[in-house]
């Protein structure tokens, strides 16, 4: 009879823990789809900044048509292609903008300024929500029992981030 008792205890407190791991792992996995949203809207948020410079009229107009042709096109990547699009925008915006641009205004290069570091800030929060949830998905447990269900491995958003210098 305590034997009986002890097995259905131990089943119990493993239903538990498997549970809890398999909840864990949701919450992972929500947490990187946040992070994804948060990073594209923080890029489109750059891209546009990138645009309202790019038709300031103190720009000069083969920096202008550069950064708007890199920005528009990182808006239209598709997935396959967007870290390089994206990394490539960020490279045209240090080109385009030495340490002390003249011509454009103060506020609109401010404005990128925010919108890059806003990118550096989600990406970083993205990759460590990854980073996270491979972790947690490399446990022999979760592999055997299949606890990540059939969720997509999620991946790492790798691109040159690094912003204008001012």
């Amino acid at each position: 009879m305590i034997a009986v008792a002890a097995v259905l205890l131990a089943l119990v407190l493993l239903s538990f823990y498997l549970s809890w791991r398999a909840t864990r792992l949701d919450r992972l996995h929500h947490r990187v789809e946040t992070a994804r949203a948060a990073l594209d809207a923080a890029l489109l948020r750059r891209a546009a900044a990138v645009l309202d410079l790019a038709a300031d009229p103190g720009l000069d107009p083969l920096t202008a048509k550069s950064l708007s042709v890199a920005a528009n096109h990182a808006r239209r990547a598709g997935e396959e292609e967007r870290e390089l699009a994206e990394s490539e925008l960020s490279r045209e915006l240090r080109a385009a903008l030495p340490p002390a641009p003249e011509g454009p205004s103060r506020d609109r290069l401010a404005e990128v300024a925010v919108a890059a570091r806003g990118v550096h800030l989600a990406r970083v929060f993205h990759n460590d929500a990854v980073s996270d949830t491979r972790r947690a998905r490399r446990s022999r447990l979760v592999r055997l029992l299949r606890l990540a269900g059939t969720a997509a491995l999620p991946d790492y958003f790798e691109m040159d981030d690094r912003p204008p210098q001012r």
